[in-house]
């Protein structure tokens, strides 16, 4: 897993409260087992103006010019902006898949639904909660100047704005330590793979019948 320590880019403010996962990856492209090739159909509903499956190539799909990911001066954001509750509804670990292939490392919002909350931490994306004044300032920030560059800096927990205020967050310690290390569930079981092999072993002297 990418580590993440600091990340200066610029916002996509996605206006919307309770964006569930079904909005930002649609049921049809959860047939995929691979955890790779979902970046274009994020938004999908929202994203373009005729429906899509996985067979069919996102790039001669007619784009909606009106949805805020496809507006020309929020290209190549990093940073995903939004409101209350997203990422709400069903558990698929898709979502998040598909907003950090897009290109985001980082979701700030006022909550965040539990499972998705999770699925962010497990695959390297920061989500960040602050209050729903915060949001907002940062909203009008990027009304005002969509190219602006934004700051999360995970070890001092702040997201600094261009103006040089800086908003803190909170995080779970042992969360913030395993992002900063790049570490994720699988990465944290290898730190001990030298004591894993050594039961092993021990096992196999014990009850090599187990083994046969």
């Amino acid at each position: 897993m990418r580590a993440f320590t600091l990340l200066s880019g610029k916002v996509l403010p996605l206006d919307r409260a309770n964006v569930d996962t079904d909005a930002i990856i649609p049921k049809q492209y959860l047939k995929s087992i691979r955890r790779s090739g979902f970046g274009p159909f994020l938004f999908d509903d929202w994203r373009y103006l005729d429906p899509g499956t996985l067979d069919i190539d996102p790039t001669t799909r007619r784009i909606n010019p009106d949805f805020v990911l496809n507006r020309p001066h929020h290209q190549g954001a990093t940073i995903l902006l939004a409101r209350e509750n997203f990422g709400c509804g069903s558990s698929r670990e898709h979502a998040i898949w598909a907003i950090q292939e897009y290109g985001f490392r980082c979701v700030i919002a006022p909550s965040f639904a539990d499972i998705f909350f999770s699925n962010s931490f497990n695959n390297g994306v920061l989500p960040v909660v602050l209050k729903a004044e915060e949001v907002e300032a940062i909203f009008q920030g990027v009304a005002k100047n969509p190219d602006a560059q934004f700051t999360i800096d995970l070890p001092a927990q702040e997201v600094r704005l261009p103006c040089g205020n800086a908003f803190k967050f909170d995080i779970d310690p042992g969360r913030k330590d395993k992002l900063i290390r790049g570490l994720d569930a699988i990465g944290e079981t290898l730190q001990h793979a030298d004591a894993i092999h050594a039961y092993e072993a021990r096992r196999r002297a014990a009850a090599p019948w187990l083994f046969a």
